[in-house]
């Protein structure tokens, strides 16, 4: 059986010239790079380089960057570790209801802590309004953390704009780019942001490696304690196999990113086109201008999302009902239904994601294969 994966949301291949330059570091460079000697200084060499190309690529200086073991680690040290740094100015936190768990999970922590969050609602495409931020800073606010591109229905936030709304206001603005980065091209010196999430597996890096950006000056307490790496910010041995291949992904990624972004576009017209032709009844789920060209969330009448994905599976088709973090759950999507409070139109949705690998020949196979599915559920309905 032909298998096509378009779930490239939840988590990606990793890239040939990224395994590359991993391989050595499992066995000919396996130095600690806080050793002296010969080995630990090699590791030092190589950590450092990385992390300068890193930097390079974000446009920001290689201090202000904290490797983490994934997006999920650098939200809750941005979440927490600003918390805690700075509850002397204030408790209270903004958030928006469709941020990803690792977000919301952490905001419901920091409660538990005598915190106190503001979970913003979103509009109809899954945006939040300036004006309903605006309403909710207080006082004793100080911090805001909104995510840059929604990764279960690519809506992207204006992240500037929010930027330029708390600028001399005290507050510190985290946004997670886990699923942004990559296919949005943004320069983090141009932008009032001050902690910016990345994670490696989303662009075909290896799994268990991410980072943290942090703008120069921002209180922030670690989370990890024993050892004085990264700037003491997060203690432990760094993970180097991991880091190497995180910054040629990264490379690879920003390298690519027009090309990826146009063939994207192309794929998703082509498999909305095939479901209008076939005389399918769906609604897309997201904004119709402002979203990521990878990710097409859809909803289809009648049909169950979860035996929808049960016979795209058995077809040799993965795809998604979102969040890979709620996958198995029978409950509704948090995002969908912030966007429309319908149960029905959350539990028949269905997240397509386009990555390495990928053919307008898959995307085809993958649209008609889904019609002749759908069409054969609800005639038996």
């Amino acid at each position: 059986m032909n298998q096509i994966y378009v779930d490239h949301a939840a988590t990606t291949p990793l890239h040939p010239k990224v395994l590359d330059t991993m391989l050595p570091f499992f066995q000919a460079q396996y130095g600690n790079p806080s050793s002296i000697h010969r080995f630990g200084r090699e590791a030092r060499a190589a950590l450092d380089q990385a992390r300068n190309r890193v930097a390079s690529a974000l446009g920001v200086q290689p201090g202000t960057l904290v490797f983490t073991s994934g997006g999920t680690e650098a939200d809750n040290m941005a979440l927490i570790g600003v918390a805690l740094a700075n509850q002397d100015r204030g408790k209270h936190i903004i958030t928006t209801q469709i941020e990803h768990h690792a977000v919301l999970h952490t905001c419901q922590y920091l409660e538990q802590l005598g915190f106190e969050v503001s979970y913003l609602p979103v509009d109809s495409f899954g945006q939040v309004k300036l004006s309903s931020l605006e309403q909710a800073i207080r006082e004793d606010t100080i911090l805001v953390s909104i995510m840059y591109g929604n990764n279960e229905v690519g809506t992207l936030q204006p992240i500037k704009e929010i930027g330029e709304l708390l600028k001399d206001k005290g507050i510190y603005l985290h946004t997670d780019a886990v699923q942004a980065f990559g296919i949005e091209r943004f320069d983090l010196s141009e932008m009032n942001v001050h902690l910016v999430s990345i994670s490696s597996h989303k662009i075909n890096g290896p799994k268990g490696i991410g980072c943290l950006y942090v703008a120069p000056k921002v209180l922030l307490s670690p989370l990890l304690f024993g050892g004085s790496q990264e700037r003491k910010r997060r203690a432990g041995t760094e993970n180097m196999t991991g880091i190497v291949g995180f910054a040629t992904a990264i490379e690879l990624a920003l390298d690519e990113i027009e090309e990826k972004r146009a063939l994207y576009q192309e794929f998703r017209q082509r498999l909305l086109s095939i479901f209008t032709e076939e005389g399918l009844s769906y609604e897309i789920n997201g904004h119709p201008e402002q979203y990521l060209p990878h990710i097409l969330n859809v909803s289809f009448e009648g049909v169950r999302t979860d035996a929808l994905l049960m016979n795209l599976d058995l077809a040799g088709i993965a795809a998604s009902s979102g969040s890979a973090c709620t996958a198995g759950s029978l409950q509704p999507s948090h995002v969908l239904l912030a966007m429309h409070d319908s149960e029905e139109r959350a539990n028949s949705a269905i997240r397509f994601s386009f990555g390495l690998g990928n053919t307008l020949e898959q995307i085809e196979q993958v649209g008609h294969t889904l019609v002749s599915i759908v069409k054969r559920m609800t005639s038996s309905s």
